[in-house]
């Protein structure tokens, strides 16, 4: 259309708003009137995608930080100079748009052709190239104040040794070190179902003690009800390595030709699959007298309105997942299994699949050091394949890389980059 501002009404009309689409219009700054005065309850809680690309916008406004659950921000082709630093305090922010705006600050324009959101923030948080030069420089004096109290309080940094000796690891094998490494194949038309995948192979994990399975399972229940949102912004899939048949094809097929073996079920079409699971929440809901449904039984409306339904292909035709769904029982994890083929999906954007990946690794690295810790402890090591001892229990977890390719063998994902496990290097240590 053609409008040229926007006013505080929307926020009283539409508090529940969570997606708004400008694009197109000749706004001229954002979120200009949007927002109501300063003092106003909280506007537009839910808001997580705001999206102004192709007007005239010449001022971000600081009180974009404002919007609690902006989590997607497009103001690409605009008029932008400068980008404020409060971008960085917009605290669920994963992807913005910034392209096709003569920025000042050429460095920023570059970075903003051509790195990842969370780079971009980082640089907008310490300031930039030539500002806040002050502010970093005492920034830096609180750093080696916090620095020398933290020495003092260990004993001389005494423990700071032996944190990053105890610190978890995970060592990276490359592509290139990889004499069989494991590639997926994408078609095209999962572009339109469900468009983005990371995978890599995790090796060295240990399932065998105690109850070591079970957790592993609850960890990833878990991590589905929060960073993946209820499998609404992507889903995890798991996999026994030996018994993954490569190469693997991510494909889309008609819920009457998809052909599974569900995780503790028979084969079954999709089609019949999601109509069982249909009729066993609603024999569910009437047993137990509840309006919600649990189980995988809540995320079939997930697929609701697709005529083709996403799936991982194994070189031997069979599905081995199905998501946002299930996995298959043929390459169900076990105790024995030491060596895993991951998998995450989203149809909202890559960058969330790397996150949440990143995120189960360092999950699977704690359970792995709980679990060998667990066994020392108890001095029995029946179930481990290699004693365990001080020296065992630091033994990184292999990451190999996954290459995810079009049909052509063109490069559209390698995970882990040299980018990716950023998010959780905190607590993590790579070797790459």
């Amino acid at each position: 259309n053609r409008l040229r501002e926007l006013g505080p009404g929307l926020a009283r009309a539409a508090p529940q708003l969570q997606e708004l689409l400008l694009s197109g219009n000749r706004l001229r700054a954002l979120p200009g009137g949007l927002l109501p005065p300063a003092g106003s309850p909280a506007p537009f809680p839910l808001l997580s995608r705001l999206d102004a690309a192709d007007n005239e916008v010449a001022e971000l406004g600081a009180d974009i930080a404002a919007l609690p659950a902006l989590k997607s921000l497009d103001v690409a082709n605009n008029q932008l100079r400068e980008l404020p630093a409060a971008l960085a305090d917009c605290p669920r922010l994963k992807e913005a748009n910034f392209r096709g705006n003569q920025l000042r600050d050429k460095r920023l324009e570059k970075m903003v052709n051509g790195c990842q959101t969370k780079a971009i923030l980082e640089y907008l948080r310490a300031g930039g190239r030539g500002k806040g030069k002050a502010e970093n420089a005492r920034e830096e004096v609180r750093k080696k104040k916090r620095e020398k109290q933290q020495k003092k309080d260990s004993g001389d940094g005494e423990q700071d040794e032996v944190e990053e000796a105890s610190r978890l690891l995970v060592k990276v094998l490359h592509v290139s070190e990889n004499p069989a490494p494991l590639v997926v194949k994408v078609s095209p038309g999962v572009k339109d179902v469900r468009a983005f995948i990371a995978c890599c192979v995790l090796k060295g994990v240990n399932l065998k003690p105690g109850n070591a399975l079970k957790r592993f399972l609850t960890m990833q229940t878990k991590l589905h009800e929060d960073i993946c949102e209820k499998r609404t912004v992507a889903t995890i899939a798991t996999h026994d390595l030996q018994l993954v048949k490569a190469p693997l094809t991510y494909d889309v097929q008609p819920p009457d030709e998809l052909k599974i073996m569900p995780l503790g079920r028979k084969e079954i079409k999709a089609k019949d699959l999601l109509c069982q699971l249909q009729l066993e929440a609603e024999e569910q809901r009437k047993q137990k007298k509840r309006q919600n449904v649990s189980g995988l039984h809540k995320y079939l409306q997930l697929l609701d309105g697709k005529d083709n339904y996403p799936c991982l292909v194994d070189a031997e035709g069979a599905v081995i997942s199905f998501p946002p769904i299930t996995n298959s029982e043929k390459t169900k994890i076990r105790k024995e299994t030491r060596d895993l083929f991951l998998e995450v999906t989203s149809d909202t954007s890559l960058q969330i699949c790397k996150d949440v990946m990143d995120t189960l690794i360092l999950k699977i690295a704690e359970l792995n050091r709980s679990v060998m810790e667990n066994r020392e402890g108890s001095g029995s090591d029946m179930e481990l394949d290699a004693p365990c001892g001080p020296g065992n229990l630091n033994l990184p977890l292999v990451v190999e890389q996954v290459r995810v390719v079009d049909t052509d063998g063109n490069l559209k994902v390698l995970y882990p980059s040299k980018t990716d496990l950023a998010t959780v290097s905190s607590l993590l240590t790579v070797i790459r």
